[in-house]
């Protein structure tokens, strides 16, 4: 019989209080690097969330289970691995501590820690039940108004930004993620070189993010990892770069055009193919059998067929996904072309859109579709290596880009791979940020949530309330959350949220009176809000206290709907006046549904605090509600042993490869 292990809340809170101690080492601008050894003493250096997680060997499945949780969430937004853990952590300690005071003694059930699990598992499924339908209207009407819309032409903008622009905050919200995964020194250098990038790759009349969505599906074959240089030395090159060298090299063609082919491949017929049998026969035993000089003898003259075919179409670079026979290296020399073998299929797939022209897969239909025009291809030396270097001829003329490779350098390997890992992270931020959300806010049209000042006691009777007119719900449709949505960072979205929350958790009924989810899940959700702020001035609760205050100044100092909020005219949001006192509306490219009249914040309370997406922070909450309720449905764990565990374990329980690899128990 396979061994059973009973599971508890008490063991789920544990586990991932375990993961939260190891990555709040490097939470927060603060935050240091983690180091972590190999059995054989290679180190590695990151302040990456996911990195951290899945460097650990994990054997507890629940473990295992929340660091998949956090993968698939930061493989989607790039961000938010430590805060996930944060959050996971403090919501659970919250739920526990509820469910011990109050168990569910509605049902009978077999001990006290059962009815602390039913009611646990209850609060988990109200909170995700009041995330999918709430959550999004009560960022758009509480947090949203406080923020500022960046456009996509900012972050393009060929122009050197100026110091208060829009384009300024587009990277400052990249400056302000670098900084939490790199050093401070090369977050701005970073940030700018993805700017560039972008601007690079942006598709004229195409949508947007197309850019965006380029680059991240092309990122491996867009940058070349440089090791033994600092970063500063990271830079962009023109064209392609395939990271092979020449099998065959490449003749001096002063860079003068040249035309290539693609082939997917073998160009010479091999005598045998997996599964396939030859048979060899004597002279008098039929024509339908071919001896094995004969069949070389065909497969010899075939080849010299295709290379007078690639002769006659100009071609004097062959580019191969596989490795091509020593005939095959040798005829192409004679005919003094060069060859590329063994690239990759992301290479080859990139190679393909920027030339426009179809891979050979059928040696002998070679087509003047097939051959690109190249403006050069020559070898590169970057670093250590040498690489084959292509650009493309008349490219803007096709597709309106400027091709270019991402070097991307650092000291040593792994501190190379952290730089080229948070720069894709980055662009999955940006298309979360700038993709538009697939909920609407018409929801919230129907629903009236009631505004109470903080330090008020009273609470509103029901004459007070004051529902949806036409106009109001009008307002209340524009003020989603929009593409481009970011906010002040260090804490500023928590601490907004949190007053929202806490503001309806006093609002028992909505306008057509039915009731609202219990006042305890707002409650829940607002106070482990506060963890994150909290871990972030850890060093100074006084600081904590300051920016609380800070930014809860700027709230309504009397009771207010959501729709009264809005009929105040829309002026200056608290970004605008982290940029600058005076910052005139008709000068900037922002959706002013959701901008409200505030005041300019001191120059202290806004000193390095940066911009973060609203998108994201709101992804992260969907995807840490995703997890408790998950998590708290896991009542055992059956061992068992799969072929992979036979397998020799090393001792260590941190190694450099993650747990994703092993065997679920």
């Amino acid at each position: 019989m396979l061994p059973v292990h009973h599971l508890h809340l008490k063991h789920v809170l544990q586990t991932v209080c375990t993961l939260e101690a190891t990555v709040l080492r490097s939470f927060g601008p603060e935050g240091g690097q983690v180091l972590f050894t190999r059995d054989t003493g290679q180190a590695m250096l990151s302040r990456s969330g996911t990195c951290i997680l899945k460097a650990l060997r994990l054997e507890y499945p629940l473990a295992r289970m929340v660091v998949e949780c956090v993968w698939k969430h930061s493989s989607v937004t790039g961000d938010g691995s430590k805060t996930f853990i944060l959050l996971l952590a403090s919501l659970l300690r919250m739920i526990h501590t509820k469910a011990c005071k109050e168990p569910d003694m509605s049902h009978t059930y077999n001990s006290r820690e059962a009815a602390e699990a039913a009611t646990a598992q209850r609060f988990a499924d109200e909170l995700l039940t009041f995330a999918l339908e709430e959550l999004e209207d009560l960022i758009a009407l509480g947090v949203a108004p406080y923020g500022f819309c960046v456009s996509w032409e900012d972050s393009t903008a060929k122009t050197q930004p100026a110091p208060h622009s829009n384009t300024h905050c587009v990277q400052k919200l990249l400056a302000s993620f670098f900084h939490t995964r790199l050093s401070h020194t090369h977050c701005h250098f970073i940030s700018n070189l993805t700017c560039e990038v972008l601007r690079h790759w942006t598709f004229k009349n195409d949508l947007p993010s197309s850019a965006l969505h380029f680059v991240n599906d092309n990122f491996p074959a867009l940058h070349t990892p440089v090791s033994g240089f600092p970063i500063s030395c990271s830079r962009l090159i023109e064209g392609q770069v395939i990271h092979r060298d020449f099998a065959v090299p490449c003749p001096q063609t002063e860079d003068q055009p040249v035309k290539a082919v693609v082939f997917t491949g073998y160009l010479q017929p091999t005598i045998l193919s997996a599964g396939e049998v030859l048979k060899v026969g004597c002279g008098g035993q039929g024509t339908e059998e071919k001896s094995i000089v004969e069949f070389s003898a065909w497969s010899e003259k075939s080849l010299q067929c295709i290379i007078a075919t690639l002769q006659r179409l100009g071609v004097s670079v062959l580019l191969s996904a596989v490795k091509q026979s020593a005939a095959v290296l040798a005829l192409a020399a004679q005919a003094q072309m060069c060859v590329v073998e063994c690239i990759s299929q992301d290479e080859l797939a990139l190679f393909s859109k920027l030339s426009g022209t179809t891979p050979v897969s059928d040696c002998w239909t070679i087509e003047p579709l097939n051959v690109s025009t190249l403006t050069f291809c020559r070898p590169i030396l970057l670093g250590v290596h040498r690489y084959v270097h292509v650009a493309f001829h008349d490219l803007q003329k096709r597709i309106t880009v400027k091709p270019c490779s991402l070097v991307i350098c650092g000291a040593g390997e792994g501190q190379t791979d952290q730089c080229a890992c948070a720069f894709q992270d980055a662009i999955r931020m940006l298309l979360v940020t700038f993709q538009p959300m697939g909920r609407t806010s018409t929801t919230a049209s129907n629903r009236t949530y009631q505004f109470h000042n903080s330090t008020s006691s009273h609470t509103a009777d029901h004459s007070d309330r004051t529902t949806y007119s036409s106009s109001n719900a009008f307002l209340s449709q524009q003020c989603v959350l929009e593409p481009g949505c970011v906010i002040l960072a260090g804490g500023t979205f928590e601490f907004l949220l949190n007053h929202a929350l806490l503001q309806r958790a006093r609002c028992c009924l909505v306008s057509d009176g039915t009731k609202m989810s219990t006042p305890a899940v707002s409650q829940l959700l607002a106070n482990a809000l506060l963890s994150v702020p909290q871990q972030i001035y850890s060093h100074n609760a006084r600081h904590f206290l300051q920016i609380q205050t800070s930014i809860l100044s700027f709230l309504p100092k009397d009771s207010h709907t959501f729709s009264l909020l809005y009929k105040q005219k829309p002026s200056t949001s608290l970004i605008q006046a982290y940029c600058t006192s005076e910052f005139p509306a008709a000068d900037c490219k922002l959706s002013m549904h959701c901008c409200r009249r505030t005041d300019v914040l001191s120059k202290a309370f806004m000193l390095d605090l940066g911009l973060e997406s609203v998108s994201c922070k709101y992804q992260l909450l969907l995807a840490v509600l995703q997890c408790v309720s998950s998590l708290l449905r896991v009542d055992m764990v059956l061992h068992t042993h799969t072929t992979l565990h036979t397998q020799s374990r090393r001792p260590a329980d941190i190694s450099w490869e993650g747990s994703e690899d092993e065997a679920e128990d």
